[in-house]
């Protein structure tokens, strides 16, 4: 294992969400003209208080997704809001890391939510001014899991001699919402999606700028077997419609506490020196599968459990905003960061606070 001096490092971390705030009992009231039969049985409304989401961030105004939207409208607005959200945040987050644009050496652009070509990365160097030969990675599908495994991808590029990484996830989930569509996966999705992003700078520790929020120990992936069905987009002609299970909960109280036994062990740890969890918050049931899975003390999710209430389902983007949450805690020590998302993969990143 990688001693912490030569560990790559976490300069800054910036958050941050489109222009229109919701709060969620405005879409609970929206979904009854979106889904007609289903608000009919008042018990399935049930599920917007039942997500424990107070408010959402989305990328139009809530009457604008009340009207039947193509694919190619849907997209066409992704492309302007993340271009928008990224080149925002991006900066900042240079500021923050005393780099200038074209001190960067390679870009990371994680999203799942909409589609771009060229890819979101070239954009942003374009618009910072960034150097015209910085390495580019665009990685898109890992939906939920992307904000992890694009973590652990910036802190392998810095380990390969990349010193300055500049990496940004941005999901804009609100925009797959399918009219009309009175599936329980779309209904669900509805109550818990919504749209945010973040930009983070990782860099070898010997780069000048100001001290270290945290050290990146190694990673973990875990590709689950015959398991495509459990989540996913299925591409129609409204758009990316989501698909996901509801056994998800059951899949993780079933492999999550050998599946982070597994991670820590590959890099010499073990759970016990584990301080802090940074868990992705698919949804409250996912939040307890995990804690039971791993048999956590009261408590030790309330980062995850309070982005999940503030903002929702960010898809990728989520564990981000929960690591800047925990972060201000001031904790000390060893932490482990995890995401799902489809494959249905599990990504685990160490980390020393």
């Amino acid at each position: 294992m990688s001693s912490a001096v030569s560990c790559p490092v976490l300069r800054s971390l910036v958050t941050g969400s489109p222009p229109y705030q919701v709060a969620q009992s405005e879409i609970r009231e929206a979904a009854r003209t979106l889904f007609p039969r289903m608000a009919a049985r008042p018990h399935l409304l049930d599920v917007f208080s039942n997500a424990q989401i107070e408010s959402r961030a989305l990328s139009r105004p809530l009457d604008w997704y009340l009207e039947p939207r193509g694919f190619g409208e849907k997209n066409a607005v992704f492309i302007e809001q993340a271009r928008a959200l990224i080149t925002r945040l991006s900066a900042e987050a240079l500021a923050r890391a005393e780099l200038r644009p074209t001190e960067i050496d390679a870009v990371i652009v994680v999203n799942t939510s909409g589609l771009s070509t060229p890819s979101l990365d070239a954009w942003l160097i374009e618009s910072l001014g960034m150097g015209r030969h910085a390495a580019r990675l665009p990685i898109w599908g890992l939906g939920c899991a992307g904000g992890a495994a694009g973590l652990a991808r910036a802190a392998d590029l810095v380990r390969a001699g990349f010193k300055r990484v500049l990496y940004v996830a941005v999901e804009l989930c609100s925009l797959t919402l399918v009219k009309g569509d009175e599936s329980k996966s779309n209904f669900v999705g509805t109550a818990l999606f919504s749209d945010g992003g973040a930009a983070l700078v990782v860099t070898s520790l010997d780069v000048p700028g100001p001290p270290p929020l945290l050290s990146l120990h190694g990673a973990y992936s875990t590709l689950i077997e015959n398991s495509e069905d459990i989540m996913g987009w299925d591409v129609v002609d409204d758009g990316l419609k989501v698909r996901f299970s509801r056994d998800i909960p059951a899949l993780v109280r079933g492999m999550m506490h050998g599946n982070v036994a597994e991670a820590l062990a590959a890099h010499g740890w073990t759970q016990e020196e584990i301080s802090t969890f940074i868990v992705h918050p698919g949804g409250v049931k996912v939040l307890s599968a995990y804690e039971e899975a791993l048999d956590l003390p009261s408590g030790a999710l309330d980062s995850s459990r309070t982005i999940l209430r503030a903002h929702g389902n960010m898809s990728s983007a989520t564990v981000l905003f929960v690591l800047e949450e925990a972060l201000k805690a001031g904790p000390q020590g060893k932490a482990l960061l995890s995401a799902m998302g489809p494959g249905f993969s599990a990504e685990h990143v160490l980390l020393e606070i």
